[in-house]
């Protein structure tokens, strides 16, 4: 079975509303880290590498997903733009390459 891949590209989950696309992208972490299935990565890139940086509010569910063994990576060149590099505070750096490496050989969802 092939891995699977969530790119997350925004800090909010659709369009619209932006309070009710950070509810909802509230409810979808917390809940995929209950979940039995999890997905092998989590890519985030654009303004979604705000969530993994410090004083996200889904810090907590995010490394609850990375102990359950799911691998968090941030686009460097979106972490350079927004000026977030020393502010990761959970996953690692990745290069453009290595994000098309796993989406390439992987079933990939993009939110």
């Amino acid at each position: 079975m092939p891995s699977k891949v969530i790119l997350i590209q925004s800090e909010v989950l659709g369009r619209g509303d932006d309070e009710l696309g950070m509810l909802l992208m509230a409810n979808f972490l917390r809940l995929l880290g209950e979940s039995r299935e999890k997905p092998d990565t989590l890519v985030f890139w654009n303004a979604g590498v705000r969530l993994v940086c410090e004083g996200s509010w889904a810090l907590e569910h995010l490394k609850k997903l990375e102990g359950q063994g799911v691998e968090i990576l941030a686009c460097t060149t979106c972490l350079e733009y927004f000026e977030l590099t020393d502010k990761l505070k959970v996953g690692k750096p990745t290069t453009m390459l290595r994000s098309i490496q796993s989406m390439l050989n992987s079933d990939m969802v993009s939110m």
